[in-house]
């Protein structure tokens, strides 16, 4: 059995950990933004205004705080109620 409230836990510490390291490289290397999304997103994204503002980094954070949370509940529920 996993214990799914720390499980919780540490993925919502994590996630917001990498999210803020993301943001603040793309805050000080903005071409690294087109870079991922060429190349990593098979896409182009146009760079004539900048989107990073304290408006942005909260939502993006609770976003993907959300979204963690949401995927790492499923797989707890799944994998605790899967039998060996």
């Amino acid at each position: 059995m996993i214990d799914t409230s720390r499980l919780l836990k540490v993925s919502i510490v994590w996630i917001s950990i990498v999210y803020i390291i993301c943001f603040l490289g793309v805050a000080i290397f903005p071409l690294s933004r087109a870079w991922f999304m060429l190349y990593a997103l098979h896409t182009t994204v146009s760079l004539e205004q900048s989107v990073i503002t304290v408006g942005t980094f909260l939502s993006g954070l609770v976003i993907w705080n959300v979204v963690a949370f949401l995927g790492v509940g499923l797989f707890s529920s799944i994998y605790n109620k899967i039998k060996q």
